[in-house]
């Protein structure tokens, strides 16, 4: 008969089990930085590619109507077209226009007819009209439904670093750029204003050479009186107009929803939403208080004063991501020199700079 007893193993004692688990503990919290950075890296790369896509869409725009899309449009930017005298006859953002060179061509016809099952409502119950084909002059059509409104945008208007749920809102990471417009706030807190020329001079010396005042947020119909790409009233600005060089120049970039009180008041496909709410006066990532402490608590972090919240931020820890005139992107670091950053935001300071 043969024992068992040469066949019988010794188990784990209690110590050498936790000596294991510790191993294995040590070695995640060695490799997750590794995991985090690889995965970080991955989303960035997705993210500047979703800019990209937009760029070369840009690009056909202009190519097609002898200008870029308009930042925003409302009827009352157009002659003899109806006007409630408010702010509620939106006529969509420049994300809008691009659907069809974006392959989103059910999308944008849903728009462009009225169809509410194809576009959401606008949260606001102001009546909606539809746009004529040519992309270029609104008509008045079928008002649309405020059903579905949460309809979540196309995913190349999502950075994948940003963790908002797109799932169930409408908001989008890109704003077209207003460059260094002046951004006047509600709170008495502009910390950034004199760098558009609306206090004259720096506090340590003359303003920023080429760089004068503007229309706050951007809110003229002329494109002489932006001093970037893109803005709320649809002026119109083509290529040909940055006169800095298209490769010298910033043309979109990244934003971060919850940081911008416009980005969720309203969608993405909404003139005084997601279209051109930001400019380069804020310095990258310049951090917001979230969620909200109250009306301008505090000031200088407060998301609701445009003169701190309407800036280009990212999830991206070094900086964000950025479209440049000529469709290339790159990601500009958070320090960068300031001065380089205002002049890289102008379409026309005629100052000699280069992209990083």
């Amino acid at each position: 008969m043969v024992g068992t007893r040469g066949r019988l193993r010794a188990a784990f004692t209690l110590i050498e089990l936790l000596v294991v688990i510790a191993i294995i503990a040590i070695m995640m919290a060695l490799l997750l930085p590794a995991v985090q950075k690889v995965r970080e890296a991955a989303n960035r790369m997705r993210c500047a590619n979703n800019l990209k896509q937009m760029g070369i869409a840009l690009h056909m725009y202009n190519d097609d109507h002898g200008r870029l899309p308009p930042g925003g449009r409302l009827h009352g930017d157009q002659p003899g077209r109806p006007d409630t005298g408010d702010w509620g006859n939106d006529q969509g953002t420049w994300h809008v226009y691009l659907l069809p060179y974006l392959e989103n061509d059910p999308m944008w016809t849903g728009y462009r007819n009225g169809q509410a099952s194809g576009f959401p409502g606008v949260p606001f119950g102001y009546p909606r009209y539809a746009i004529i084909s040519d992309g270029n002059f609104p008509a008045p059509g079928r008002p649309y439904s405020i059903q579905d409104r949460r309809q979540p945008p196309p995913k190349y208007l999502q950075c994948p670093s940003d963790d908002y749920d797109f799932s169930f809102n409408w908001f989008c990471s890109y704003a077209g750029s207003l460059g260094p417009q002046c951004l006047a706030g509600p709170c008495g807190a502009d910390l950034f204003q004199w760098k558009c020329g609306a206090l004259g001079i720096e506090p340590s010396g003359p303003g920023y050479t080429g760089i004068s005042w503007s229309p706050d947020h951007g809110n003229a119909w002329s494109g002489n009186d932006i001093r970037g790409c893109f803005n709320r009233l649809g002026a119109k600005i083509r290529l040909a107009d940055i006169i800095d060089g298209t490769s010298n120049t910033i043309m979109a970039g990244e934003t971060r929803p919850v940081t911008h009180d416009h980005f969720t008041n309203v969608g993405w496909w909404h003139f005084n939403g997601a279209g051109a709410g930001a400019g380069t006066l804020p310095p990258i990532n310049y951090e917001i208080q979230w969620p909200d402490l109250g009306w301008c608590t505090p000031a200088d972090r407060y998301r609701g004063n445009w003169n701190v919240s309407w800036g280009f931020r990212s999830r991206h820890p070094a900086g964000a991501n950025f479209l440049l005139g000529d469709g290339s992107v790159t990601l500009i670091n958070k320090n960068i020199d300031d001065r380089t950053y205002q002049y890289l935001g102008s379409r026309h300071d005629q100052q000699a700079v280069s992209a990083p």
